[in-house]
């Protein structure tokens, strides 16, 4: 895929080098031009000194051949108008948002954002998680609330354990997005074996979490 990331603070260069190990083509705008002389050192992408806010640097860009658009500077205002210019104007067909202020997230829904992430909510979410001792969570909701990131924690009485992913016959328009073990994170691949202990991320939608839930934790 090709990839418009805005932003290029430590969630916008940890997401560029994500998304480059992962084989896509990458651009990203940046209004600071020392940051940009430094990511251009670090990063096998194409470094844009300039303001996203502006048509003439998403141009710049080659915006209207994305299939990506992620808005991800440290304000909301910014990030709000730079997914509507790729919408509107460019016709990217999915764009993703950081929202810093949790009181700003409805608006992104509500204006066409496809991916609002508030990274304050999953952080809270994950700590009521810890203090409730539940097994499953509901990280975020997006394609406004169709989908669902969820985060699994597989304990020694899940059916799961000691099985190899291509075994695992999840709920329809479901899949397993990471597994986090110990410090180590892992993409899922079909030989891979399930442990106890790890921390299973997943995609799926709204009306199969409770099914994904009792397939990985046994009914509850």
């Amino acid at each position: 895929m090709y990839i418009v990331i805005v932003g290029a603070g430590r969630i916008g260069y940890n997401l560029a080098e994500k998304l480059i190990q992962d084989k896509h083509a990458i651009t990203i705008i940046e209004k600071d031009k020392k940051t940009c002389e430094e990511m251009s050192l670090k990063l096998d992408a194409l470094i844009i000194n300039g303001d996203g806010c502006e048509p003439r640097f998403l141009e710049d860009a080659d915006l209207g051949r994305a299939d990506v658009l992620a808005a991800v500077t440290a304000d909301d205002e910014d990030n709000l108008v730079i997914c509507q210019l790729a919408k509107e104007v460019f016709g990217v067909r999915r764009t993703v948002a950081r929202v810093n202020n949790p009181k700003n997230e409805h608006i992104f829904t509500e204006l066409g954002v496809d991916v609002p992430v508030n990274a304050t909510k999953i952080i809270a979410k994950i700590i009521e998680e810890e203090v409730s001792f539940e097994d499953f969570i509901n990280l975020m909701t997006f394609k406004r609330g169709k989908l669902a990131l969820v985060r699994v924690d597989l304990s020694i009485e899940s059916p799961l354990i000691n099985k190899c992913v291509k075994d695992v016959a999840l709920p329809k328009n479901s899949v397993l997005v990471t597994i986090v073990r110990g410090e180590n994170i892992i993409v899922p691949k079909g030989d891979t074996v399930l442990q106890k202990g790890d921390d299973i991320v997943a995609l799926t939608t709204i009306e199969n979490e409770q099914q994904l839930l009792d397939m990985m934790v046994g009914k509850v």
